[in-house]
Order: C-alpha cells, then sequence, then structure tokens
C-alpha cells in the first residue's frame, strides 16, 4: 500500500462553500494550479482524443464524462493527479475518501474499485503520468463529490416534496480550491454544517452496535397493560438491557425491578423520541424500543442525505426561524443561538405542511382568517346546509363572495399572524385550541403551522423596535381590529423534514416519519 500522506479530515468543508468563481478569480486559480503542479514550462499535458474512448471501456462512469471534458477543456488537457514524482498528495487523499465512501452514509459501491485499489497498492511511488489512471480518478472525485456532497438531483427531491432551496455547487471549481490550497482540508469539518457529522458520528456507533449483534427485541408480559415505578418483570429487565444500548441508561444492574435508575433512563429516552415525559411505558413504547438496528441505521442515513441538500449559508443570517415538521418544534435562532424553541401543529396526512423556505415581512395582530375555497366547500357548505345560522354563531361573514372570520378570540388564527409570502398560502399563527399542544403527535392542521408560543415569538422578533412594547404588542393582539406591520428586517424561515437529529451534546433524536417519506427516499438512494 502506498503511504498516505494527506490527514484523514473532511473534504466536505470546501464544498459547502460557494465554488461560483468570476471569470478574473478562475483565471488566477487556473494559474495558481499550474504553477502549483509543476514549476512554468514543465507542465504535462495528454492527447484530449483519449477521452472518450476510456468512457467507452468504463460505461458505469458514463454520467461523470460531460463534468471530466469540461474539468481539461479548462485546464488544456494538463494532468492534474500526476507531477514529475508520481500522484500527488491530493491523489492519495481523494483514494481514501472513496474507499470510505460508506462512513458517509453512501450505500453505493465504488466503480472499478479494483483498477483504483491496484493503482493505490503499487508500491513505485515514481509512477509515470498515465492518463488511464489520470481519468479514472477525475471520474471518481465527480463521483465521491456527487454522492456525498451533491445527493440526489433537486428534481428527485422535490418529487419527495422538498422545496428548500438546494445549495449550488461547481465541482470543476471546488478541486481548483482544493489544488491550490490542501491545507483546506485539515480544517475542523464541524464548522461547516454540524449535523452532517454529528449523524455521522451516530451512524458509526449505531454500525459498531449493529456488527455486535445488535439488540434484542423485547418480549411483551401479557400480564401489563404498561409498567410504572416499582413493577416486577422480565420484560423490565429487558427493557434495562435495550436503554444500556441506547445510552439512556450507564449500566445494566440485571434487575427486573423497575426502579429509579431506568425511570431516568425511560424519561431520557421519551424526551429525546418525541413522547411525553412521564416514566410510563406502554406497549407502544416498546414496539418502539424493538425497532432493529438496520432501521435505525437507514433513518440515519436518509438524514445525512437530506443533510446534503442544505445550503451552507442557511445559518449565516442574524436571525432565522427554522420548523421541523417531524418534531413538531419551531426554533427561533437569534445570533446562532436559539431564542426560543416552541411546540407547533403542522398539516395532517392528507394537508401536508410543504417544505420550503421563506422571508417572513409581516406579523398581523387581531387577524382575520379568509377562510381557504378548499375548507368552504368540505366542511362549511355543508354546515351551513344544516344550521343557516352557522356563519354567526362561528363570528364568521361573507366577504366578496368569499367567508373570513372576524378578529377575537376565538378566531382559528388566534391573535396573530407571521406572514412569509409563498405560493404555498402557509403561514405561523396563534390558535384558541391550545390543549393540541398536549399531544404526542401534533398532525391536525389544514397545513399552516400552530405555535405554542406566539406572544413569545412577537415579542422577540420585536424586541429591538422601541415602537413595540410588550404592553402594545398585547393591546395590538387584543384589540379586535386587524393591524399589520412590516417588519424593519426580513426573517428567513425554514420549514425542514428530519426524522432523526443530533443535538449539539451528541444526543441523538429520533421522530415518526409523520408522512411516510423515509422508505420513498431509501428506496432511490440505496442500492438494490
Amino acid at each position: 500500500m502506498r503511504k498516505l500522506i494527506v490527514p484523514l479530515v473532511a473534504v466536505v468543508l470546501i464544498a459547502f462553500s460557494t465554488c461560483s468563481c468570476k471569470n478574473k478569480e478562475a483565471e488566477e486559480k487556473a494559474l495558481a494550479i499550474q504553477s502549483a503542479v509543476l514549476p512554468e514550462g514543465r507542465e504535462i499535458y495528454f492527447d484530449s482524443t483519449k477521452v472518450a474512448p476510456f468512457f467507452d471501456r468504463h460505461p458505469q462512469l458514463k454520467d461523470f464524462q460531460a463534468d471530466v471534458n469540461a474539468l481539461y477543456r479548462k485546464h488544456q488537457y494538463r494532468y492534474i493527479w500526476f507531477d514529475a514524482k508520481g500522484i500527488i498528495e491530493v491523489g492519495d487523499f481523494l483514494y481514501n475518501k472513496i474507499i470510505s465512501i460508506a462512513s458517509e452514509g453512501v450505500s453505493s459501491s465504488v466503480p472499478y474499485r479494483t483498477q483504483l485499489d491496484a493503482v493505490f497498492q503499487d508500491t513505485n511511488s515514481l509512477q509515470k503520468p498515465n492518463t488511464e489512471t489520470e481519468l479514472l480518478l477525475s471520474s471518481l472525485y465527480f463521483f465521491y463529490a456527487k454522492k456525498v456532497f451533491q445527493g440526489l438531483d433537486a428534481s428527485k427531491s422535490e418529487e419527495l416534496g422538498w422545496y428548500l432551496p438546494r445549495k449550488k455547487q461547481s465541482y470543476v471549481n471546488y478541486l481548483d480550491s482544493l489544488l491550490v490550497n490542501p491545507s483546506l482540508m485539515n480544517k475542523d469539518e464541524k464548522e461547516v454544517l454540524g449535523q452532517y457529522y454529528r449523524l455521522k458520528e451516530v451512524l458509526q456507533q449505531y454500525r459498531a452496535i449493529e456488527k455486535k449483534g445488535g439488540w434484542n427485541a423485547i418480549d411483551l408480559d401479557p400480564k401489563f397493560k404498561f409498567y410504572a415505578l416499582g413493577d416486577s418483570s422480565a420484560t423490565i429487565g429487558q427493557i434495562r438491557k435495550r436503554l444500556v444500548f441506547s445510552g439512556d441508561l450507564a449500566t445494566d444492574s440485571g434487575s427486573n425491578v423497575y426502579d429509579e435508575a431506568l425511570k431516568e433512563a425511560v424519561l431520557s429516552y421519551k424526551t429525546r423520541n418525541g413522547y411525553a415525559p412521564d416514566a410510563i411505558v406502554t406497549p407502544r413504547h416498546i414496539a418502539d424500543l424493538n425497532v432493529p438496528i438496520g432501521r435505525r441505521i437507514q433513518t440515519l442515513m436518509v438524514n445525512m442525505e437530506r443533510c446534503r441538500w442544505i445550503p451552507g449559508d442557511i445559518t449565516k443570517a442574524k436571525e432565522y426561524i427554522v420548523i421541523n415538521i417531524p418534531s413538531y418544534r419551531l426554533t427561533y435562532f437569534k445570533n446562532n443561538a436559539p431564542a426560543l424553541i416552541s411546540k407547533v401543529v403542522v398539516g395532517k396526512a392528507m394537508n401536508q405542511t410543504v417544505v420550503f423556505s421563506g422571508m417572513m415581512q409581516y406579523i398581523v395582530f387581531s387577524p382575520y382568517w379568509n377562510v381557504p375555497k378548499s375548507i368552504i366547500k368540505k366542511e362549511l357548505a355543508p354546515a351551513m346546509a344544516k344550521n343557516k345560522n352557522y356563519l354567526e354563531q362561528h363570528n364568521m361573514e361573507w366577504n366578496g363572495g368569499a367567508i373570513r372570520q372576524k378578529p377575537g378570540p376565538k378566531n382559528s388564527l388566534g391573535l396573530v399572524k407571521f406572514l412569509f409570502p409563498n405560493s404555498n398560502s402557509i403561514y405561523l399563527h396563534d390558535t384558541p385550541s391550545k390543549s393540541l399542544f398536549n399531544e404526542e403527535k401534533r398532525a391536525f392542521s389544514h397545513g399552516c403551522i400552530r405555535v405554542a408560543k406566539p406572544v413569545e415569538l412577537a415579542n422577540l422578533i420585536l424586541q429591538d423596535d422601541s415602537n413595540w412594547t410588550p404592553e402594545k404588542i398585547a393591546a395590538a393582539m387584543n384589540s379586535g381590529t386587524e393591524k399589520w406591520y412590516t417588519l424593519k428586517h426580513k426573517i428567513p424561515v425554514y420549514i425542514g423534514y428530519f426524522t432523526a437529529w443530533v443535538d449539539r451534546a451528541g444526543v441523538v433524536h429520533f421522530y415518526d416519519d409523520v408522512y411516510g417519506r423515509d422508505e420513498r427516499l431509501a428506496s432511490l438512494i440505496f442500492e438494490k
């Protein structure tokens, strides 16, 4: 095996950066690369007519032929991966990353792996530039970049209901950056998109558990409908063993008694998996604990794929709002730190909340609810047919051929709504149905997002605006007269879909796949 001279660090760092350089910058980088590979006047070139026959001999790499052609046209068919002494250090690094691609949550096998291994197992450190190897490395570079950095094509992710903006990347320009400054590889991966790397770490942990045989299924004791503190059963002993695997319990005492230590472990498990924070264990919770290790690994990999679609600048805004549908949670970030965390209600299965982003521009106090035509047709029209006083009883009125609900505490939008104009007519709003926030699974709306802490959210958004004190905000919410306010600074709002999430402490959270999207995504990214 040839000695690898580059540390095992993330190429992904630069991949999430913007490489759409201006023409002048691109020219400067091209000159830098030329001098970085070989001194002036000693550049190595190859015959451009050899490119097409290479792909005829390597049909599994055909998808990357256009990228390879663009790469070498830009560099006038100079060798990129070789200098006079052989393959350069970036080539060694690329090889190491390619053979470890499974650690990135990618299930694809490496095309022409045997041929690739033969190159890097050659003990001759003075390999002469070889066009076949040169084109193989460039093709596999694009293979790796698109599998690990890009993921599914944007058209495929949109088919899966993902309308958040995808990051844009030129992998030709990215390679330029890497060749000019290999030291960029030594920077901390977690400076970029911490979630991807946290998922990656948990993936490694779960694969280690799988390698050791995983965890056993817990047997239900028919004598118990649920388990609580003080109960004794063989099932409790099995629960204890299972919670050691997931890290919720430090050690297994071997006891079959539901004691205080197990109680704390149960609370930990339920809290991070979206359940009510009580110590009761029901058959439903045991079914969740019995999800096989392989299934959890698949979930981790699916969510790593979603991370590939996120633009690298998403966290650079001074303030932004993130809603994760499966966790039923809103987080409002200011200065890259959570300023508010709130429960939310999202769309039910038949009225799914859309995954997209927008810019919050308005806060509407004491809002009217303009009832969508679909709700009028399906719900209001039958109700009005049975009860001629239905509109009056629900504080509604006709408005130019449409129906709206007047402002007030019983208004379906509550006392305030937050608008980020979009084609899906989705927004954040208060609700009079506060009890729904006590439910574990909160998919009840027609698509919009109900916020458990609307007053707190309004106060935080407006806290730097001297015209809006908490008292004025409360008065506007309860005035009974609709009032629109245009924000001085628009706030990015991101609605995402993650069924696995690792917090900054390294604790993994799994959430129900409320819209059943994981399986479809898995079918696209996993090799059959």
